[in-house]
């Protein structure tokens, strides 16, 4: 479904983008059924809604994770680079941790489950768009687990530390910034950038990006990304 009419400012227009037909439809009805919601368009993936007008003119997308093509993930990256006014909230069947910390570094604001009742469901979105950050109950609890956890260690038991400039790094990285945006930054060359990354990686005993963000907002080594 695509509407082109515009509507009044109180409403909150929405985009859906989810691979399962029936899941998508769901949606559209619970949300067509509120007074202050519109639903711009419904597609199955993120390449299908990315190539239609009404995305830029969305206030709230609802996404799952695991789509064809472009995962959801990196639709998110996508949407926060090229429209960052807009509030992108998860709805999906994951909820192990590092999907979660790889969603919300990506730049969605919330992350529900696809078991959350219609009516949560709406709450949900609403509190998003009010600037708040809307978490199904058993992955907000994993989320805090995360900041409760003791400083990540070495199987010798020392504490891992970052240096400011690794930490500067790490933060960067979480931001979405490429390795050229880094070293622009923080006046550094690209064999700096990659050096100091080398030993960001060995610290944490992890071999990603995704996963040194990850392990990185996990263990409290940095700040999350605003």
């Amino acid at each position: 479904m695509t509407l082109t009419t515009q509507f009044p400012e109180k409403y909150l227009a929405v985009v859906i983008v989810e691979d399962n037909r029936y899941v998508r439809q769901a949606w559209e009805l619970v949300l067509e059924a509120e007074e202050d919601f519109i639903v711009l368009g419904s597609y199955p993936s993120c390449e299908a809604a990315f190539a239609r007008e009404e995305i830029a003119r969305a206030d709230l997308v609802l996404m799952d994770i695991g789509l064809p093509g472009m995962s959801g993930i990196e639709g998110v990256r996508y949407l926060k680079e090229h429209y960052p006014h807009q509030t992108v909230v998860m709805c999906t069947v994951h909820d192990d941790d590092e999907k979660i910390f790889d969603a919300l570094c990506a730049g969605a604001v919330g992350y529900l489950l696809k078991n959350t009742p219609p009516e949560k469901l709406v709450d949900a979105l609403r509190e998003a768009s009010r600037g708040g950050s809307p978490m199904t109950p058993s992955v907000a609890r994993k989320v805090i687990a995360s900041f409760q956890q003791k400083p990540v260690t070495t199987p010798t038991g020392e504490e891992i530390k970052l240096t400011e400039r690794e930490r500067q790094i790490l933060e960067r990285m979480a931001q979405g910034k490429t390795y050229n945006a880094i070293a622009r930054e923080l006046s550094l060359s690209m064999d700096g950038v990659t050096y100091h990354i080398r030993h960001i990686y060995q610290k944490l005993q992890v071999h990603t990006r995704a996963q040194a963000v990850a392990r990185g907002l996990q263990k409290r080594l940095i700040r999350p990304p605003r």
